[in-house]
């Protein structure tokens, strides 16, 4: 008699929160937010021991990839890439792109290459199997509160660019308040622009040249999109190449 009270409290419980689900907006917000925390979690979890047999390589970032790509599907958001022949070049380049929610890894994963190395906030390591997956996958960590160690990688990839003159490739991603906002506690299906802008040269630039390099980014990035924020901020940072080929890449 309790096994059967307790199927239907469970059967109750499911049925009230699938009505909650399709008809109170905020509840129907969480429910994706988690969901797609729980993804990402479950998805290091599982692709973490394979990308071990490997060990710490930008080669696992494709493991990565692959996880989070049925996503759009899952939650019915097109991504729209605009201007990826850009990217089709051999030789190594940095990637700058806005920053605005996690979603950004949806974009992301559309535009980075295969062998890509994002920077990435510290604490992102201390999260379990996702900061062990984001580890092999080559992912260099920044702690953002150690303004010294911050500067020291960023510097050093300074230094890759003038060094071997690599291109920035700036990435646009539009604002997703027509179907995310966590203000007004809305999650729904839409549509997602990413736009790659042309490279931005670095050849004969010296430290002096840095601000006027990042003020050409910024412009270059607000003309693609007006209401992008003013600050520099919108630009999170830059990786490091590390081989022919490999690229380097924002996170946050």
């Amino acid at each position: 008699m309790e096994a059967v009270l307790l199927q239907g409290l469970l059967l109750l419980l499911f049925f009230v929160a699938l009505l909650l689900y399709q008809h109170n907006a905020t509840f129907n917000y969480f429910c994706k937010v988690a969901f797609f925390n729980c993804w990402v979690v479950a998805m290091a979890t599982l692709l973490s021991p394979l990308a071990a047999l490997r060990g710490r390589s930008v080669e696992n970032m494709k493991l990565l990839r692959a996880a989070i790509r049925p996503l759009k599907h899952l939650y019915g958001i097109k991504m729209q890439v605009r201007g990826s022949e850009h990217l089709n070049t051999e030789e190594p380049y940095v990637i700058v792109c806005n920053h605005q929610a996690s979603l950004d890894l949806m974009g992301m994963v559309e535009v980075i290459p295969d062998r890509c190395v994002p920077i990435a906030k510290k604490e992102l390591i201390y999260m379990g199997t996702v900061g062990w997956a984001c580890w092999l996958s080559g992912i260099i960590f920044i702690d953002r509160h150690k303004r010294g160690d911050a500067i020291d990688v960023i510097s050093q990839t300074a230094k890759t660019i003038r060094r071997e003159n690599v291109p920035i490739f700036p990435i646009v991603i539009s604002p997703y308040w027509d179907f995310f906002s966590s203000k007004d506690k809305k999650f729904t299906s839409g549509t997602c622009t990413i736009q790659v802008l042309p490279k931005i040269e670095t050849h004969g630039l010296s430290p002096k040249d840095v601000p006027e390099l990042t003020e050409t980014i910024r412009k270059a990035m607000r003309a693609e999109h007006p209401l992008l924020p003013c600050s520099t901020g919108a630009t999170k940072g830059t990786g490091s190449p590390r081989h022919k080929g490999d690229t380097a890449g924002t996170s946050d």
